[in-house]
């Protein structure tokens, strides 16, 4: 992304990182509305409108901030609500329901890359067109790469914890739940000593040269 301006930098990222937060969030209470919980869908959030799931601080400012000092589009949306009383099996659902987001955004990384691919295809017919497509697709492939990864980390509260919780026998279960509410912090602790990224990095790598 070298040599955009910060106002293009803004337009090529703005895109992918609205619609692989929003559609991630959305895939959650599609899967929950499957299972038999109608939760998310009576409160709106059943919807690719990404008005619906924006939180103006995940959403909005933190992305902006982080575009404009590092280059780097990351944030989050207001989470799904799920009520796993609605559910037959409200363990094994509920790691469903967890599992929905990551998948989500392998299906939209695969979708950005035809899309960078449509980009290099118009490069000698419209390079106005070409370059955007090809900039959104390479974006949109990293961003929904890292999603995927980073979700699928067996961690409460990310998505892949959520899945080991609903997959392992209950007395472990609890166990692990109960790491919940001090997941956060070992997230952040993980990337201030720059660990996460060493854990996340070679499958981001790795999903980015098997679509580009």
């Amino acid at each position: 992304m070298y040599g955009l301006n910060t106002i293009q930098l803004i337009a090529v990222m703005a895109l992918p990182l609205l619609f692989a937060i929003t559609v991630h969030e959305a895939a959650h209470g599609w899967m929950a509305r499957r299972l038999g919980d109608r939760t998310a869908e009576m409160l709106g959030r059943i919807t690719l409108n990404p008005i619906k799931h924006i939180d103006p601080i995940g959403t909005i400012l933190v992305p902006g901030i982080l575009i404009l000092l590092a280059g780097l589009p990351f944030g989050w949306a207001k989470p799904v609500p799920v009520d796993p009383r609605n559910f037959a099996h409200p363990r094994r659902d509920m790691a469903a329901v967890a599992a929905a987001g990551p998948m989500v955004n392998l299906v939209m990384a695969l979708i950005w890359a035809i899309i960078a691919k449509i980009g290099l295809l118009l490069a000698a017919v419209s390079p106005w067109l070409s370059v955007p497509l090809l900039l959104m697709g390479k974006v949109g492939i990293f961003l929904n790469a890292i999603l995927m990864v980073l979700n699928l980390l067996p961690l409460p509260p990310l998505d892949g914890g959520r899945v080991v919780v609903g997959l392992l026998p209950e007395p472990l279960a609890d166990k692990v739940a109960r790491i919940e509410p001090y997941g956060m912090f070992i997230l952040v602790g993980l990337m201030v000593m720059g660990i996460l990224g060493q854990i996340i990095g070679p499958p981001v790598y790795l999903l980015e040269r098997l679509l580009g």
